[in-house]
């Protein structure tokens, strides 16, 4: 090739470079897709989100090739500390001055509905993870807002058919005092009364409280057949601990705790909480496909993945395949291509609703008693499967406002 083709060649190759960075930069603002990862690093909910989250995310966005659109992907996480004041604080900075695409996980439901409203505001994606509450595809619902792994009502619905089927009519509730945990408790109620039982009473304990013994004593001098420990992580898995010290279960008491995650299971040990009944819309074994994933990210974290912890990799990956079919990550037109998109990986199989629900199935687990498992992780026996149409919440009923 002679030195004139050679200059022509280069010129060429550099002209179509700089044509396919400038059709990113149409498509993609600053051009990075931006992910931030936002949760509890450090508090009650760590073990169960936390740093396995972000991890998680990050594997996504390297499964997917490191960048989509012809865009880098960038994965950030910060630690909301559990306060509302923390979290709006990192997402306005991250919309505002950093060019965070979406925000992602938010264990910590009145976190999420702040974090939710601002996206709402800002035209950008909101993802809950680890989020609860029901209100983010009710009431507080928004037109760039995905509630992704479970649900307030979905465990409600779930947890007082395994109780009232399973353990006995009369509840008394250990709940944890913030919106999260009276949501929960006031659904699991409703259920529970539609299906013969009752209340019979309840006690509120704060958020990461260190001592459950006055709150297990006060459940067990009540004449409840069932303690519900309406908490989550951390907080259900000290709950289980301290009424396995007093007790509860010789007393004549079934204990239930439907948002206790795997890591705090192994936490507190899996002789303790045995026999005890959750809700899970994933375990690490539930397949070949499953383990496979979570042996790759035990050997990053040490652990096995929570719910919370694969659901982040499940729809990182579902997001960026959103931007790709949307040829854009403007937040309106990539959650209109992640509720076209359906789910199907080792995750789950199911669909984004209009209002942003994802729809699965959830699973109603037993924790194995140690001489059941065969792996130091082996800790769920499944109990029942619970259909994602019967699971959720009928999308007409949510009162969502962009619902027509």
């Amino acid at each position: 090739m002679n030195y004139k083709n050679i200059v022509r060649t280069v010129g060429m190759s550099l002209a179509a470079t700089s044509v396919c960075m400038a059709a990113a930069a149409e498509t993609v603002s600053d051009n990075v897709v931006r992910i931030g990862v936002l949760n509890d690093m450090s508090g009650v909910y760590a073990p169960a989100a936390g740093p396995g989250s972000l991890e998680a995310a990050k594997m996504a966005a390297e499964d997917f090739g490191g960048e989509v659109l012809g865009a880098a992907i960038e994965v950030i996480g910060a630690d909301h500390q559990n306060k509302p004041d923390v979290g709006t604080s990192v997402a306005n900075r991250w919309f505002d001055r950093e060019s965070v695409d979406a925000i992602v996980d938010l264990p910590n439901s009145s976190i999420a509905l702040a974090v939710q409203e601002i996206g709402r505001e800002q035209g950008k994606v909101i993802i809950g993870g680890g989020a609860a509450t029901a209100r983010l595809t009710g009431e507080d619902c928004s037109p760039t807002g995905i509630h992704y792994i479970y649900d307030t009502y979905s465990m409600a619905k779930a947890s007082a058919l395994a109780i009232t089927e399973n353990l006995g009519k009369k509840v008394y509730f250990v709940t944890v005092d913030y919106t999260f945990g009276q949501q929960l408790q006031d659904a699991i109620a409703h259920f529970v009364k539609q299906n013969g039982g009752e209340v019979v009473g309840s006690v509120k304990h704060p958020l990461g409280a260190n001592d459950f013994s006055s709150y297990i004593m006060q459940a067990m001098s009540s004449d409840a057949d069932v303690v519900v420990f309406a908490s989550a992580a951390g907080d259900a898995a000290n709950a289980i601990k301290t009424a396995k010290e007093f007790g509860l279960q010789q007393s004549g008491k079934n204990s239930f705790a439907p948002l206790v995650m795997i890591p705090d299971v192994k936490g507190i040990g899996a002789e303790v909480a045995a026999g005890t009944m959750l809700i899970s819309p994933f375990y690490w074994n539930k397949s070949e496909e499953s383990a496979a994933w979570s042996e790759r990210y035990f050997e990053r974290m040490n652990a096995m993945p929570s719910m919370a912890q694969a659901g982040a990799y499940s729809y990182v990956m579902h997001y960026l395949k959103a931007v790709e079919k949307a040829g854009t990550d403007n937040g309106v037109d990539v959650t209109k291509a992640m509720k076209e998109l359906p789910v199907n990986d080792w995750f789950a199989e199911g669909y984004i609703r209009e209002d942003g629900r994802m729809v699965h199935d959830q699973y109603l687990v037993k924790v194995k008693s140690p001489g059941d498992a065969n792996h130091p992780w082996d800790l769920f026996e499944l109990v029942e499967t619970i259909p994602g149409e019967e699971a959720f919440r009928p999308l007409e009923q949510g009162n969502c406002s962009f619902i027509q």
